[in-house]
């Protein structure tokens, strides 16, 4: 498989092997969710300003995309921004706002050089028109490719997304073009603005916090959870290892029982 990189340092050999042990030794998640949390707090702990935190986290960013992309996992959706963080100071919101707008432009070159596709998802519309264009730009020209897809969660509220669903299905069935008998959970998520990817086989939250934050409710029903004390910034591909490594140590049941899972398992090995 070709090597990503996006930290201008070769793979090393220890790296190549240790994702190559993960990749022997059980399935790898196809999609990846990560809730990045802790910025302020790594900020603080040091004695600076909170943004300087999440100046901090790009580079936790960088390290993860090019883990992912190199393990093999198809989807990357990270939690950048969420509904609520408007009310944030609007010296913090400015100073993320001209940090997205930075990171986009330094790094859909890199993105786009190895094969990974951006893309976004939430209420796009509530960002100034800067980030809109840059956003924008780095969509498209890396639309057509065919690697890992990173999606940015910006502006994003579960509860915005199932309420939005609702409303657009609402609408058909006050038409007439659908009868309620029709809805049902595939239909439901067909609506939801993630209706092109899988839900989420593994969501990482960092920073030791015990909740979702109102991100992808209904998307994460059966999602694996790996929660670490680590502050966002501290994050690095060894932190991702782990997380990978646990949820391989999971028995993913889907409301089966054991004996149900391990005989699909065996037929598929024989089919």
């Amino acid at each position: 498989m070709e090597t990503v990189t996006l930290n201008g340092t070769k793979q090393t050999e220890q790296d190549r092997l240790r994702q190559q042990e993960l990749k022997l030794s059980g399935e790898i998640p196809g999609h990846v969710a990560v809730i990045m949390d802790g910025n302020g707090r790594w900020a603080k702990s040091r004695g600076g300003i909170r943004v300087k935190g999440h100046q901090a986290g790009v580079d936790s960013v960088r390290d993860t995309v090019e883990v992912c992309a190199q393990l093999g996992v198809r989807h990357l959706t990270l939690f950048a921004f969420s509904t609520e963080n408007w009310t944030r100071p609007q010296h913090e919101v400015n100073a993320l706002m001209s940090l997205l707008v930075q990171t986009i432009r330094s790094e859909t070159q890199k993105l786009h050089e190895n094969n990974i596709r951006l893309t976004a998802i939430g209420q796009l519309d509530k960002f100034p028109t800067k980030c809109r264009n840059q956003l924008a730009e780095a969509i498209k020209l890396t639309k057509t490719n065919t690697g890992l897809e990173l999606c940015l969660a910006l502006s994003y509220s579960g509860r915005w997304d199932v309420t939005q669903a609702t409303r657009k299905i609402s609408e058909k069935v006050s038409k007439g073009q659908l009868s309620p008998d029709e809805v049902s959970d595939d239909l439901i998520s067909s609506y939801l603005v993630t209706a092109d990817k899988p839900d989420p086989d593994l969501i990482i939250r960092t920073s030791g916090e015990f909740r979702i934050s109102n991100f992808l409710l209904w998307q994460l029903a059966y999602t694996e959870f790996y929660i670490t004390e680590t502050f966002w910034p501290d994050f690095r591909r060894d932190e991702l290892y782990k997380a990978v490594e646990c949820y391989q140590g999971r028995e993913r049941r889907f409301g089966k029982v054991s004996e149900q899972v391990n005989s699909n398992d065996r037929e598929k090995q024989t089919s």
